[in-house]
């Protein structure tokens, strides 16, 4: 060992004092080398392979619980949006003052609400209103659910279809009209003393009795065969009053059936007594339909000896109890894994679960053959002791990766989420405690010097330049009207706790428009732009910042006031020009910082604002460059304290809404605004 490694053997002892076993393991990379290469070749070759195996295996199946957990919170989704849909129509509809009236009153209001209803949902199959005495009116949508045509006898070209019943003194009149798409008449049929009563559905009495919204189904229309659920809701103003919407169920099958995660992969819904009634296959399907048509509903065992993954999954859903999450079953002699997603977005619907169930091996199985493909070649590696140079400089380097990104990290400013890195090779903890020493030093720099303003120096490569520079640049200066007064008013704890608030939302604004804050001066901050990064717009940045700052403090002063708290009236001054732009100081102690005229007026500008009882204060300079982007009002000539030449001065208005129709309607509303300021 030469003097050199065992002096870098004592320093990371010194340094690390917290980590004593792993310092007595610290050896000099050459041991390292030797003992690995040797010992790797005997005694990690299975390990590793085994490793891997389950890795890759554990891999597998958690990719699939992820797609499979998508899925099922995709069919959730849709779920829900047949829901709200219909919810959402019955219980607009139960405020509607036209649905108070029985039909034939009212029905022109009556039937542009019901056919809205239909022309904006995809899953309202239909939407009716029943009324004590048995009056009813009823659209359906043609279009979306063709089964209707042949159920009504519906003419060509029907897209919606309208039924009322009407109650009178010489009897019940049932009529169906017939629209297109356009809601214009294709035909009409009428009917009298039809048997159909609303106040005898299920929907109606259920609404009535429970006072409030209910749902009806699962169930199988009986005139379309249509896998409905029945969402019902008295009127709010009379409770004999009943508003109902059919949604359509049957598209969830087809998601699930187009939507698979594989191949064999099945997908069921259960009601909440964990009763199937949505199957991915369609021929089942149909045969729950049937199922569901009957009275009284039946379980059918044909459909659970045409799909045998259906008994484990039911008898797992009720073993979980209402509980979401995977489960693995067998099938046979194949291992099954299925994601359960209960429904809980509604209480009317809560207790409903989908369930997606299929083959483990549709995930693992490719995965599984590949890995032993790979580990075969591996193990031959090994054997060849290549395999142990690859993970020897796998061990070495990625501590060293660690150590590169570390500072990496540090070059950018970035402190959050590092942690000290340590190896057993002594030089690597050398360095290691080397850079975290250097972090920590840089860190509590970095919490007295602006991060941006680092970043754009070392970006623009002015932080070697060592010089300043002369340039153009736009700077805003800010000051807080009787901030002596509300400093002597308030705590210094207050009135500190209210700076950093009022100091974190100007860096933001400032930021949000590419400017640097250059110095916090008391109760005023410094913003420049053009420099250190060159901007061509600097200009048209510097006003709409000034403009974003004023509406920003604006609206911590409203809350300020409403909590009891002072307001910090700030006043801007915004000017252009040349300015010495560069690092200043003494050798040892530097600060990137802007000198001239431009800065000075920039700061007097701000003062005026007290003169003038304005609030952002511009030179002439900023006007003439910012065009005809924002408005000015022309304040004239005014003297600056300490200057002998007089200040072209312009408020700052807005920016200009008309900008880019034109330049002489752009400027006629800076003209009115100087006539009106004059």
């Amino acid at each position: 060992m030469t003097k050199q490694e065992a002096e870098g053997g004592k320093a990371a002892d010194s340094a690390s004092p917290g980590l004593d076993m792993a310092k007595r393991w610290s050896k000099p990379l050459r041991v390292h080398l030797s003992f690995t290469i040797v010992a790797l070749l005997v005694c990690i070759s299975v390990p590793l392979m085994w490793l891997t195996y389950l890795q890759g295996h554990a891999a597998g199946i958690a990719a699939g619980e992820a797609q499979m957990r998508q899925f099922g919170l995709r069919v959730l989704d849709s779920y829900q949006k047949v829901y709200n849909e219909g919810y959402s129509a019955v219980s607009t509809a139960s405020v509607l003052t036209p649905l108070l009236s029985p039909p034939p009153m009212e029905m022109t209001a009556k039937t542009d609400y019901l056919l809205k209803v239909l022309q904006s949902s995809s899953y309202v199959d239909g939407i009716y209103v029943g009324y004590p005495g048995g009056s009813f009116v009823h659209a359906v949508s043609v279009a979306r659910n063709p089964r209707w045509v042949g159920a009504l006898q519906a003419p060509p070209g029907t897209a919606y279809a309208l039924r009322t019943i009407e109650k009178s003194a010489t009897g019940t009149v049932s009529k169906w009209r017939f629209l297109d798409a356009d809601n214009m008449p294709v035909g009409e049929r009428t009917g009298e003393n039809v048997a159909y009563d609303p106040q005898r559905r299920p929907w109606y009495r259920a609404a009535v009795r429970a006072g409030g919204q209910v749902s009806v189904g699962p169930y199988v229309s009986a005139t379309t065969r249509s896998l409905s659920l029945t969402l019902a809701m008295p009127m709010a103003k009379n409770k004999d009053i009943v508003v109902g919407a059919d949604v359509l169920l049957e598209t969830l099958s087809q998601l699930l059936n187009q939507d698979a995660v594989s191949k064999r992969a099945r997908g069921y819904v259960f009601d909440s007594q964990d009763r199937l009634f949505v199957h991915s296959d369609p021929g089942i399907m149909a045969r729950i339909i049937d199922r569901l048509s009957s009275t009284p509903v039946a379980d059918d065992p044909s459909i659970f000896e045409s799909d045998p993954v259906l008994l484990p999954v039911s008898a797992a859903l009720r073993e979980k109890g209402g509980n979401g999450g995977p489960i693995r079953f067998m099938v046979g002699n194949e291992p099954y894994i299925a994601q359960i997603s209960p429904v809980a977005f509604s209480g009317v619907l809560r207790g409903n679960t989908v369930v997606l169930a299929a083959p483990l091996d549709d995930f693992v199985g490719e995965s599984n053959r590949l890995l032993a493909k790979n580990l075969l070649i591996a193990g031959g590696l090994v054997l060849a002791g290549i395999l142990a140079a690859i993970l020897l400089s796998r061990l070495v380097s990625k501590a060293l990766y660690a150590l590169a990104g570390e500072a990496k990290q540090i070059g950018n400013l970035e402190f959050e989420g590092q942690a000290d890195t340590y190896s057993r090779i002594s030089e690597i903890n050398v360095l290691s405690n080397a850079l975290a020493a250097a972090r920590d030093a840089i860190h509590t720099f970095s919490l007295y010097v602006p991060r941006e303003l680092v970043r754009k120096i070392v970006g623009s490569g002015q932080a070697t330049a060592g010089m300043a520079l002369r340039q153009d640049v736009t700077i805003v200066f800010t000051d807080i009207q009787d901030f002596t007064t509300i400093s002597e008013q308030h705590s210094p704890e207050g009135v500190v706790a209210l700076l950093s608030t009022y100091f974190e939302l100007m860096n933001e604004v400032v930021e949000r428009h590419d400017g640097t804050i250059v110095q916090y001066i008391g109760d005023s901050i410094f913003a420049m732009w053009n420099a250190p990064v060159a901007d061509p717009q600097h200009v048209e940045k510097g006003c709409a910042c000034a403009l974003a700052l004023k509406v920003a403090i604006d609206e911590l002063n409203s809350a300020n006031r409403t909590a009891g708290r002072p307001e910090f009236i700030t006043r801007y001054g915004l000017h252009t020009g040349p300015a010495v732009v560069g690092s200043v100081g003494a050798h040892s102690r530097r600060q990137y910082t802007a000198m001239g005229d431009t800065v000075n007026v920039a700061s007097r500008l701000e003062g005026m604002n007290k003169q003038f009882g304005t609030t952002i204060l511009a030179s002439g300079a900023v006007r003439e460059l910012a065009g005809e982007a924002f408005l000015f009002r022309d304040l004239g000539l005014a003297q600056a304290k300490g200057r002998q030449e007089q200040i072209e001065v312009f408020e700052l208005l807005a920016e200009n809404a008309q900008v880019g129709t034109g330049p002489a309607s752009a400027a006629a509303p800076t003209k009115q605004l100087n006539r009106l300021g004059s």
